[in-house]
């Protein structure tokens, strides 16, 4: 599969969430794509799609990076 041409129209902004474990970094990473879905700018994004290996389910905590990618009127992030 050839890889999506970059549309540069928009600013390009890389946000990197870093916290203590069970302080909120793969909740506000949901919550921020469900709020650009709810507009119509991101695909939603629940908690068990961030979270997605077997490993993580059991533990209930993040253990693998995870890249999201989501955008505003005027930025794209990832």
């Amino acid at each position: 599969m050839a890889k999506q041409q970059f549309d540069r129209s928009k600013a390009h902004v890389n946000v990197g969430t870093i916290g203590h474990v069970d302080h909120g970094k793969t909740t506000l990473t949901s919550a921020i794509t469900k709020v650009l879905a709810d507009k119509g700018l991101a695909s939603y994004l629940d908690m068990d799609s961030i979270d997605n290996a077997p490993e993580e389910k059991t533990r209930g905590v993040t253990i693998a990076i995870a890249h999201v990618e989501y955008e505003s009127d005027t930025r794209h992030y990832a």
